[in-house]
């Protein structure tokens, strides 16, 4: 049986959110599509429009993705740390000033940069539960940017 060196994996994990949130280099985005990327080109206003029917604002997926971010770095680093809602943020943000809407940016940021702490500081990935996570935090937030680049769509048409 072969294994994987912590290191590069880890090397792999750290690059690859590098992409998704900031610096495209070409292995699953475009050039200039990163979430922070994407994320400058929308206002206070655009964030606050709910898109479709029944779904959530785009300031309402920034605090979601944030908040995934938040749990995960939380439950990683204590296995007793309680369940939450899932759904309060879905239910709760909506409109968002230009202030409030920088702040949740900041927000996120200030989560990313958690969870780049707990990977470096993750020197073992003894399981399928550790590899998981890790992969989990770039598949999910990749969705979410799926999601608000798609909204961008139907807002400017």
């Amino acid at each position: 049986m072969s294994t994987i060196d912590a290191q590069h994996f880890s090397k792999a994990l750290i690059e690859l959110l590098d992409e998704t949130f900031d610096h495209v280099r070409g292995h699953y985005l475009d050039k200039g599509t990163s979430l922070f990327e994407t994320l400058a080109g929308i206002s206070a206003a655009q964030a606050s429009i709910p898109v479709g029917g029944k779904c959530a604002t785009l300031a309402a997926q920034v605090k979601h993705i944030a908040f995934y971010l938040d749990v995960t770095d939380r439950s990683v680093r204590d296995p007793n740390y309680p369940r939450v809602d899932w759904g309060e943020i879905w239910r709760t943000v909506g409109s968002v000033t230009p202030q409030e809407w920088q702040a949740l940016q900041s927000e996120l940021r200030g989560s990313y940069e958690r969870i780049l702490i707990l990977i470096r500081e993750t020197t073992d990935w003894p399981s399928e539960l550790e590899i998981g996570w890790g992969i989990d935090v770039i598949v999910h937030t990749a969705y979410h940017l799926g999601e608000i680049r798609q909204a961008l769509c139907t807002l400017k048409a």
